[in-house]
């Protein structure tokens, strides 16, 4: 009996303990929902002062762009600070060391194809001048006199080079436009021509002219000017290898990228696979609407939540005979229910489809309204600030950074909304408002930039510009494109494939019609009906 008593006072005092226990619990969590709710009320105010380079609201939704966002998001959000530590793992230090690599290779590259660009260019224009100098330098003595027609040889040489200089400057010193994989075909031909053409020339000054000291002057002249326009014809043919030859459409290209499905077709001359990739690429980041990858999603969390749908347990253990005779049973019945609820999955994928179209429209309204009354209190600004002194009126910075704030928070839900939001910057959004502001533009125009997805170099060059392309393709890049030729361009978040198609041939027919045949003749009849 005592024992009992015991037993029973002390299940009294630990249950008086555990509850008082919850008691607290409770009490802290209270305090703790209380001070939450605190802080969520104090943030309703809008903060400028962020770090520019930082996206206007953070990656979180481009991590996780499968979790819907609330309505009042400021208002139910708690901000939670902390300190953060970045680390780099093992193959993080690998990559970037393969990436400087990689770098310090192009850079190379570069830099050897300039040297030799110059020293060749050098070879070209000093071999005329040093034909001409030479012989005054060597047998000053032996020379003839130069004559009326040898001194107007001298101009003829002078202005043909100053002709040849500008050409090959236009032509081949320009900034190159991108780093190729391998050496453009054409280019390297036209170099080992000059070279040998240059070799062959010294070497028949220096047996024909050198060795036997020729003292015919107007002689050596002529042959420094036959070097000029065989140079000058060499750019000719550098022309229209170089520029012409592509000129005319031959190929038509669809460009798909893997994502997102987005495609463009272009027209596309004689070219190589690499130079082809080049245009291609030229015209992906002109037309091409920008990559948002927060936009696929939606379809990827769709599909794990269908697959994470149907669970089977199995309450009698795993030692039960009956429950291993029954797999084959619990089977098929996982089988007719994920069949059943793939027949109403596309009445999900509809009403998920309209609702955020609705919150969509909902949030542009919004945004449209406090974007005009913005502009609104800006004219209202420069009305005021005609009647004021000059030192008190406002640049366009800072009167874009006194009316963001009226707009920041419906832009910051829109952008939340259509997944823009690693895509415009705190920054870039108040660099664009001073801009509109200057150059006295509508609202409207404000808008454009964010109501409707722009060409990719539209935005920050740290959002779209890929460091390295990888060019993938089964022939050889240097070899020209051909009709079914297919190759792929890849970067980090995804893939350009490219399929060639040839312009067919278009035969065309003349027909002949006589001009008298198109004349008509109108009869009335001269009774009518009643």
């Amino acid at each position: 009996m005592d024992t009992e008593s015991t037993y029973s006072g002390y299940s009294y005092y630990s249950g008086r303990s555990r509850g008082s226990h919850r008691h607290g619990e409770r009490s802290r969590d209270r305090d703790r929902h209380k001070s939450r709710n605190k802080d969520s009320r104090s943030e309703k105010s809008v903060t400028i002062n962020s770090p520019p380079a930082e996206p206007l609201l953070g990656d979180s939704s481009v991590r996780g762009g499968e979790q819907v966002q609330d309505d009042n998001w400021g208002e139910t959000t708690t901000a939670v600070t902390g300190t953060s530590e970045h680390s780099l793992s093992q193959e993080d230090i690998v990559r970037i060391t393969k990436d400087l690599e990689d770098s310090v290779g192009l850079d190379c590259r570069r830099y050897f194809t300039l040297t030799l660009a110059v020293v060749m260019g050098l070879l070209v224009f000093l071999t005329p001048v040093a034909f001409l100098v030479l012989p005054h330098l060597l047998w000053p003595e032996k020379l003839q006199s130069c004559g009326t027609a040898c001194e107007g040889l001298f101009i003829s040489v002078a202005f043909k080079l100053l002709i040849l200089l500008l050409a090959v400057w236009a032509l081949f010193f320009r900034s190159p436009r991108a780093g190729l994989p391998r050496v453009f075909v054409f280019r390297a031909l036209l170099a080992v021509l000059v070279l040998l053409f240059v070799m062959s020339y010294w070497l028949f000054y220096g047996v024909r002219i050198l060795d036997t000291q020729d003292d015919n002057y107007q002689g050596i002249v002529q042959y420094a000017v036959s070097l000029v326009d065989a140079l000058l014809f060499i750019h000719y043919l550098a022309i229209v290898l170089l520029e012409l030859r592509q000129l005319q459409p031959c190929f038509s290209v669809c460009v798909m990228r893997s994502t997102d499905g987005e495609k463009r077709h272009y027209n596309l001359g004689q070219l190589s696979i690499q130079r082809a990739a080049l245009a291609v690429l030229e015209h992906y980041y002109c037309d091409f609407p920008v990559h948002n990858p927060a936009l696929l999603s939606a379809s990827k969390s769709r599909a794990a939540k269908h697959l994470a749908g149907l669970k089977v347990y199995n309450v009698d253990g795993p030692g039960n005979n009956a429950a291993a005779g029954m797999a084959h049973s619990q089977s098929r019945a996982m089988i007719a229910a994920a069949a059943r609820r793939r027949d109403t999955s596309h009445n999900e994928l509809y009403y998920e489809d309209a609702e955020h179209e609705r919150r969509v429209r909902k949030r542009k309204a919004r945004l449209v309204v406090a974007v005009e009354e913005a502009f609104t209190h800006i004219k209202r600004m420069q009305e005021e600030e005609q009647k004021k002194t000059p030192v008190d009126v406002m640049d366009s910075r800072e009167a874009a950074q006194a009316i963001f704030p009226s707009m920041a928070r419906a832009l910051q839900k829109y952008l939340r909304t259509t997944k823009q939001q690693h895509c415009h910057s705190m920054e870039s959004i108040q660099q664009h408002l001073a801009f509109c502001i200057t150059n006295n533009m509508t609202p409207k125009a404000f808008l454009e930039s964010y109501l409707s997805a722009g060409p990719t170099l539209q935005y920050s060059r740290s959002h779209w510009l890929a460091r390295q392309w990888t060019l993938i393709s089964d022939a050889s890049v240097t070899s020209g494109l051909s009709d079914g030729c297919v190759f792929q361009l890849k970067c980090v978040d995804f893939s350009l494939v490219v399929t060639t198609k040839k312009i067919p041939y278009i035969q065309m027919s003349e027909e002949y019609i006589d001009p008298k045949s198109h004349k008509f003749v109108l009869r009335l009849q001269s009774e009518t009906s009643v």
